[in-house]
């Protein structure tokens, strides 16, 4: 269930939102809120996250999910892999947008489709 987009999303949101709750953050990557509990769970015990609790304190805040240093080089990584993914999907999309805008003007459908 823990994957490389969901584990970027996370780490990418709590590196600057390390208070949020894991409603909002469910919310923000528009996935569950079982699913956004055990991928944070799955990323404490691989060393990514650390939690405080500032129950006790007079900060309303209840938990902060802030990144370790192993946290930190697993979004870069994660980064890089959807940068890449990012790209690929670009290039598939200029692709089909140059097909069909040749089909469209061989069609006449248009006189001409701008770029």
């Amino acid at each position: 269930m823990l994957d490389d987009t969901t584990s970027y999303g996370l780490l990418k949101t709590l590196e600057n939102n390390p208070g949020l709750s894991q409603r909002d953050l469910a919310k923000r990557l528009g996935i569950s809120l079982g699913k956004v509990n055990f991928c944070l769970n799955a990323l404490i015990e691989k060393g990514c996250l650390k939690v405080n609790d500032f129950r006790s304190s007079d900060n309303k805040l209840a938990y902060a999910y802030l990144l370790t240093p192993r946290g930190m080089e697993e979004k870069a990584r994660y980064t890089v892999l959807f940068l890449k993914f990012k790209m690929r999907e670009y290039e598939q999309l200029r692709a089909e947008i140059k097909e069909l805008k040749r089909e469209v003007e061989q069609k006449g459908l248009l006189e001409s489709v701008p770029e």
